[in-house]
């Protein structure tokens, strides 16, 4: 198995909606924000080489929305979904499998380009993972996330018959497992990647960043507070307990931490690359 940081940029989110009901002077001490109250997020995504796959698990926001919608996230850096492929050897026909822990756009957007007066799949040879649950909720959106799923980063996969669903229990991947959480979303799954005996579980919005360990800071996106406070509770301990190295899609700074048990509750241990464990 090899493993690959793939980076697609910066985004902005409004910090009050990214910490919920924790207070400004308080969440700001780790991810400070501008003028206009937004924070600056990763979009970074993994790429698993694995049982002959080459497996992409989450790709960003994409560039094929227009100039009024991108304005409101602001997106920066210098990293992209084709350059980071690319920098690690590989383009997109290359990848075989592109697995979407939820179909909110900044983690699925990137999976579908323009075509014309339409769209196509990014990832042309790829199948498309997501599962039925998420997908039902996805495509007939509630009020509170309309804004979030765009039919046109999720429609093209059913059309393009590239579309699969990933059952709770199974996996098509070998060394990967998924754990289905439903605070953030219906379903939202958090792949589990067993590499040289260690656990590596990719976070998405169940662990945004490290300022997010503390059990009360959550989001005020999720759809279901108190259910990812029981999610995120449980899977913090175990992640202490057995030393689990959690991948930070989100956090602007840190890709990787481990996480300790302390007299306040679980708390960070340490930070790192995920360069330094390959």
């Amino acid at each position: 198995m090899n493993l690959y940081v793939i980076d697609t940029g910066f985004f902005k989110l409004d910090g009050g909606a990214m910490f919920g009901v924790v207070p400004k002077s308080i969440w700001e001490k780790t991810n400070p924000a501008n003028e206009r109250n937004l924070c600056n997020w990763a979009m970074r995504c993994l790429l698993v080489e694995t049982g002959g796959k080459l497996v992409l698990i989450d790709n960003g926001i994409g560039d094929k929305q227009d100039a009024k919608f991108l304005g409101h996230y602001f997106l920066s850096g210098d990293a992209g979904l084709h350059a980071s492929l690319k920098k690690v050897g590989y383009e997109t026909a290359d990848v075989t499998d592109m697995f979407l822990t939820h179909l909110h756009f900044d983690h699925c957007g990137g999976g579908v380009k323009r075509h014309g007066d339409g769209f196509d799949l990014t990832f042309s040879n790829a199948r498309y993972w997501s599962n039925e649950d998420h997908w039902q909720w996805a495509t007939q959106p509630n009020l509170r996330e309309r804004a979030s799923f765009l039919s046109e980063n999720i429609l093209p996969m059913q059309q393009s018959g590239q579309l699969h669903f990933i059952k709770q229990g199974s996996t098509p991947f070998s060394g990967i497992d998924f754990l289905f959480v439903s605070g953030h979303t219906e379903k939202m799954m958090i792949p589990r990647i067993r590499y040289k005996g260690k656990t590596i579980c990719f976070m998405a919005d169940l662990l945004p960043s490290v300022g997010h360990i503390p059990l009360p800071y959550v989001m005020a996106y999720d759809t279901r507070p108190l259910l990812t406070l029981e999610e995120k509770g449980s899977f913090l301990k175990e992640a202490a307990d057995n030393g689990y190295i959690l991948f930070l899609e989100h956090d602007p700074q840190h890709e990787c931490c481990t996480l300790k048990h302390t007299e306040k509750g679980v708390r960070l241990d340490q930070t790192f690359s995920l360069r330094e464990i390959l």
